[in-house]
């Protein structure tokens, strides 16, 4: 078992926690773990680069967290995505949501509310190694081939 799953599983267990069917979840759901989970990456590759300010961290980790980057990341992968992996992005880009960002057009909005979908629902069904595959793809195209981990 992938130790992330274990994790997950361990999780559960000791909060007592059933896991429910994920495919269940409103995908906004998916997409309030999804943008903790994104986040978190991002937030470690850039702490693995070296010791640094943290206003200058926290630089690099809102110009890669902020919905223009997330839907440029989404564009870029979307045909490399199987198809229930589309099917989930689509449902997050798709569902009605009360909040919009403000430094965002619409379009971008939803198109990284599906992008945190997609890595919440690949989260919580213990996919993590291709959430990680879904998340280097789509820095490497933002990043021009030269990633946040070089």
């Amino acid at each position: 078992m992938e130790e992330s799953m274990m994790f997950l599983t361990e999780l559960r267990e000791n909060f007592g926690t059933a896991g429910k069917d994920i495919r269940t979840y409103n995908p906004v759901t998916l997409a309030y773990i999804g943008d903790c989970v994104y986040e978190l990456v991002i937030r470690t590759l850039i702490m693995d680069q070296g010791n640094q300010a943290v206003n200058t961290m926290n630089k690099r980790k809102v110009s890669l967290v902020k919905a223009e980057t997330q839907a440029l990341m989404a564009n870029a992968i979307l045909d490399r995505l199987t198809e229930e992996e589309q099917s989930v992005y689509r449902r997050g880009k798709n569902a009605k949501t009360n909040t919009m960002s403000k430094s965002s057009t619409a379009s971008e909005y939803h198109q990284a509310t599906g992008m945190e979908a997609l890595i919440g629902y690949l989260y919580l069904t213990g996919q993590q190694t291709r959430l990680l595959q879904v998340m280097k793809m789509g820095l490497e195209t933002i990043e021009g081939g030269s990633g946040l981990w070089e």
